[in-house]
C-alpha cells in the first residue's frame, strides 16, 4: 500500500504536495488528516501546520487499470482505456490506432492479456470480480461472425446429412456457438477433445 505523510500551511496544500508525490488525483486516494493547523501566539509564534496521511486506494478496478495503463505506456501505445463496472464484474473498453498487436490471432493475445490482468488485480482480495477486456469492439465483432458461421454451418449439416466439426476454440466461443443454435430442432451440438484442442461438432438430427 502507498502512502505518505505531509505537511503544509492548509490541510489542502499538505494533500496537494502528496499527490504530486504520489502521481495520484483525489478520487484515487483516502485522506487522513493528521493534524490540524493552528496559529501561534498573535498569529506569528509557536503555529503548527496542517498534516495529513495520503494513501493510495485499492481495489480490482484501479489495479487493473494501472496495470493496463503501464502495459500500453510501455508498448507505446496510445490508448483511452474506459471502464464499465458492477458488482460481479469489471469490462475495459479500449480504443486506439493500431491495436491489431494486443488482439492476436483469433483474440489470442487478447485472451491471454485478459487472464494475467485477472490475476493481477485480484491477488489479495477476498472478494474477486471478473475482468474483461475488449479492444475496439473486437468481441462484438467476433461474436457477430460466430453467429454467422454456426448458422452456415448449422445449414450445410443438415444437408449433407452428415456431422460437420469446427476448428478448436475456447470456452467462451464454444459458448457462442452452441446459444445460437440451441432453438434449432434439425440439429444438435456437442462438444469433444480436451483443451486447448476441444471443438464442436454440429449433427444432423436423424
Amino acid at each position: 500500500m502507498k502512502c505518505v505523510e505531509k505537511s503544509a500551511k492548509t490541510v489542502d496544500e499538505a494533500v496537494e504536495i502528496a499527490l504530486r508525490e504520489l502521481n495520484l488525483n483525489k478520487d484515487q486516494v483516502e485522506i487522513e488528516i493528521l493534524e490540524e493547523p493552528t496559529k501561534g501566539l498573535f498569529g506569528l509564534l509557536g503555529g503548527k501546520p496542517a498534516k495529513v496521511k495520503v494513501i493510495k486506494k485499492e481495489n480490482p478496478s484501479l489495479r487493473a487499470k494501472e496495470l493496463l495503463e503501464n502495459i500500453m505506456r510501455a508498448m507505446n501505445l496510445k490508448v483511452e482505456i474506459n471502464a464499465e463496472e458492477n458488482d460481479e464484474k469489471i469490462k475495459f473498453n479500449i480504443n486506439g490506432p493500431d491495436l491489431g498487436i494486443l488482439i492476436g490471432r483469433r483474440g489470442e493475445t487478447l485472451d491471454a492479456l485478459q487472464y494475467l490482468v485477472n490475476l493481477s488485480a485480484n491477488k489479495n482480495f477476498e472478494k474477486r470480480k471478473r475482468i474483461l477486456l475488449d479492444i475496439e469492439n473486437y468481441r462484438k465483432r467476433r461474436e457477430e461472425t460466430l453467429r454467422k458461421l454456426a448458422y452456415r454451418l448449422a445449414d450445410k449439416a443438415k444437408q449433407r446429412g452428415r456431422n460437420v466439426v469446427l476448428e478448436p476454440m475456447n470456452s467462451m466461443e464454444r459458448r457462442i456457438i452452441h446459444t445460437a443454435l440451441q432453438d434449432r430442432a434439425d440439429i444438435y451440438t456437442f462438444s469433444e477433445g480436451d483443451e486447448p484442442y476441444r471443438k464442436i461438432i454440429i449433427s444432423p438430427k436423424k
